[in-house]
């Protein structure tokens, strides 16, 4: 009487299969492990993990931007709606008028980041330069004679809650002066990302 188990182990075994090894080896399925990734997101990494550091620099920058702002609304506000004494608060400075445009190239810096919109950002760059940088310099020149006579005489006809307005005003202008240049060294660094990164899309 013939073996059945005895039939079946003399017959041709393939390798690389269940019955060549008592069990696989993986064999059958490398030609599926080399199928090529659908996207490679190594190479896109870098650009992504750039333009968000990028943004969280900005958006730190804007924060301090809309406490300056504020600052500079507050001392307008009450100084010409009389709220308070102006021996308490002072009259504003001629520069600290045009300075309160500067809440536009922060509007559109802030519109912007969130949906990486260049025009938003083209925007905000011009109208930083001309709403925020330029009334600060020509604050400085404006209050620069008020500064030296404080300086030589110590002579101060405006104060702010009992200090010197000039001194006052030239803290906030120096921090000022930082914020803005950062934010155009961001703005255009981000801007030059988000370019190339359109150039890359328009050659696929």
């Amino acid at each position: 009487m013939i073996d059945p188990t005895m039939t079946e182990r003399s017959r041709p075994r393939p390798g690389g299969t269940y019955y060549s090894k008592g069990g696989t080896n993986g064999g059958d399925f490398k030609h599926k492990e080399s199928k090529p990734p659908l996207f490679n997101f190594k190479e896109k990494a870098p650009d992504y993990q750039m333009s968000a550091s990028l943004k969280s620099e900005i958006w730190k920058l804007n924060l301090v931007h809309i406490v300056l702002w504020l600052l500079v609304a507050a001392q307008v506000t009450v100084s010409n709606l009389n709220l308070v004494p102006h021996e308490t608060v002072s009259m504003p400075f001629q520069w600290e008028y045009p300075y309160l445009l500067s809440l536009l190239p922060l509007l559109t810096s802030c519109l912007s980041l969130p949906s990486s919109n260049i025009s938003y950002l083209v925007i905000s760059m011009i109208s930083s330069g001309l709403f925020s940088m330029a009334p600060l310099m020509y604050g400085c020149m404006e209050m620069f004679p008020v500064a030296q006579q404080l300086y030589r005489h110590g002579n101060a006809y405006r104060f702010i809650f009992g200090f010197s307005a000039v001194t006052v005003m030239y803290l906030v202008m120096v921090v000022a002066v930082q914020v803005h240049a950062w934010q155009l060294y961001y703005s255009k660094k981000l801007l030059d990302a988000w370019f190339d990164a359109t150039q890359e899309k328009k050659k696929k």
